[in-house]
């Protein structure tokens, strides 16, 4: 039955209708070449009008046949294509050298798309592969040390740092749900900006200074530059920001390591900068340090 389905579906395509219309096109001529002959009284086996008919028809079916050529093969492998885009293939290329300007310019459309859409599917997985991944982290610590708990044989001491463990790793878990959770509410438009005027380089001191026990524990040191700013702005998103992008430069800085912090009012700009000691960004990986 679906072959019979698809038989039908390829038989009543563009290919088929124009043919139709082609031999629609020739009867009507021999129609009318027949009506010029009873009206006029010409015989048309001896009239050079039969010449001329002859090549109208000739004309007619090569302009068929150029017009099925440079037209309706691209338009048709253009939908065929669609077809296995939509159903999930994107890897789907089509030539974009058409000596047809609006069919290459069509191609090359198609062909943008598909690699869009090609790079979106692979950082979507990636991205849902990552959180997976960092979500699972704690999760196993927390399992791990809670299981630990349950033994009757740790001292009290054991039993505090195991505890101490299950709630930094409780505290990673929330932030990291709170980032997605922050993140998905961006990109749908759903985050209600709530603006305020407050200090920009106080609130960077107090992120700085949230981050205190992760930048002591490595024993790093800041060289910080913060100029005074008042600023009108979300200010809740922003503590994100600062959040982020310390507790990246001190998670990447080796032990010892230097973090400088730098904040400037200028005439048309605010501008912030952070520079670490760490492994830096490949330079490969540079040009997605703004991807999920």
């Amino acid at each position: 039955m679906n072959r019979l389905k698809r038989f039908f579906r390829k038989l009543f395509s563009l290919n088929f209708y124009f043919t139709l219309f082609t031999i629609g096109e020739i009867i009507i001529a021999l129609v009318i070449a027949r009506l010029i002959s009873s009206a006029f009284g010409i015989d048309l086996n001896d009239s050079p009008f039969t010449y001329f008919f002859i090549c109208a028809v000739f004309v007619g079916a090569g302009l068929a046949i150029l017009i099925n050529s440079f037209f309706l093969k691209p338009i048709g492998k253009l939908c065929e294509s669609m077809k296995q885009v939509s159903g999930g293939d994107f890897s789907i290329r089509l030539n974009e050298k058409s000596k047809i300007k609006e069919i290459g310019e069509l191609n090359r459309s198609f062909n943008a798309m598909t690699e869009e859409l090609g790079q979106t599917e692979v950082l979507q997985s990636d991205f849902v592969s990552n959180v997976s991944h960092e979500i699972k982290t704690p999760l196993n610590a927390i399992e791990g040390y809670a299981t630990l708990l349950q033994d009757s044989d740790f001292t009290e001491e054991e039993k505090r740092r195991y505890t101490e463990k299950i709630l930094f790793n409780t505290r990673r878990l929330s932030d990291l749900v709170g980032n997605v959770l922050i993140l998905s509410k961006l990109e749908s438009g759903a985050v209600d900006v709530s603006e305020k005027t407050f200090r920009l380089d106080e609130q960077i001191r107090e992120s700085l200074m949230l981050l205190e026990p992760k930048w002591v524990e490595k024993d790093i040191e800041f060289d910080v530059d913060l100029d005074e700013i008042i600023f009108t702005g979300d200010k809740n998103l922003l503590c994100h920001v600062w959040n982020n992008l310390i507790g990246n430069a001190v998670k990447f800085s080796p032990n010892g390591g230097l973090v400088t912090l730098r904040l400037e009012d200028r005439p048309d700009r605010v501008t912030f900068s952070i520079s670490d000691c760490g492994p830096g960004i490949g330079e490969t990986a540079k040009k997605h340090i703004f991807d999920k």
